[in-house]
């Protein structure tokens, strides 16, 4: 594997960290510019939006392919499926999210419409490299059941008053995010940091609330490290 960091002059531990500030808190540009300021990093917030738009897609996918075989490995239990609506320069379109019982983003996926299509091609993309679970709690959209009936699965749908509020709480995260942002302006950069965004949170949500403090810290000492890691040669 080559080096992605041998072409910048900036060392690899620095664009990893800005990368990991920008995308996991709900920072701006220039807000991560000054952080970086403060540590003594002189940098413009424009590298900082051209070493996300590099490096974290890249690694998005690191994370993802871990996570990925580590599922593979245990039975999908329960998906929590939920979609969001997104402005983009005043046209309306659908962030479509796959959540795990854990709370584990799966999936995410942006489109024009929630109709049948697109609710198909949104199950498809997110079972591809998870496979099936056994059952799938959705809210009362038609879309869901007419596309689970095309897939064969449609034994497997469940809904119900507050059955999908752990779909409906992990939008959360992002919409702080979006807010930092003053909204997109693309759909291409839409789906590209909703993608980036659901697995940075994922590699850094230790659920602090579910254990002891000492093991949380060894958790979040573990998650560090492995990002400090990512894109190496």
């Amino acid at each position: 594997m080559s080096n992605p960091f041998r072409y910048f002059k900036t060392s690899p531990e620095i664009i990893r960290l800005a990368v990991m500030m920008y995308v996991r808190f709900p920072l701006s540009l220039r807000q991560v510019e000054d952080l970086l300021q403060e540590r003594g990093i002189d940098i413009s917030y424009e590298t900082v939006r051209a070493w996300w738009m590099r490096f974290g897609p890249m690694f998005a996918s690191e994370i993802k392919k871990k996570r990925v075989v580590a599922h593979r490995n245990w039975p999908q239990w329960r998906w929590h499926l939920d979609e969001i609506f997104v402005r983009i320069n005043g046209e309306t379109y659908y962030l479509w999210r796959a959540v795990d019982h854990e709370g584990e983003v799966l999936e995410v996926f942006v489109t024009k419409k929630r109709d049948r299509r697109a609710a198909m091609r949104f199950l498809k993309k997110a079972m591809k490299p998870y496979g099936r679970p056994e059952m799938i709690v959705t809210d009362r959209l038609r879309s869901y059941r007419a596309a689970m009936k095309v897939i064969g699965n449609a034994d497997r749908q469940e809904t119900g008053r507050w059955l999908n509020n752990r779909a409906e709480n992990s939008h959360q995260p992002f919409r702080r995010r979006e807010r930092a942002m003053a909204k997109f302006r693309s759909v291409k950069s839409l789906q590209k940091l909703a993608a980036v965004h659901a697995s940075v949170c994922n590699h850094f949500n230790q659920e602090r609330h579910l254990c002891r403090r000492d093991i949380f810290k060894q958790n979040r000492s573990a998650a560090l490290s492995e990002w400090r890691k990512l894109g190496a040669a």
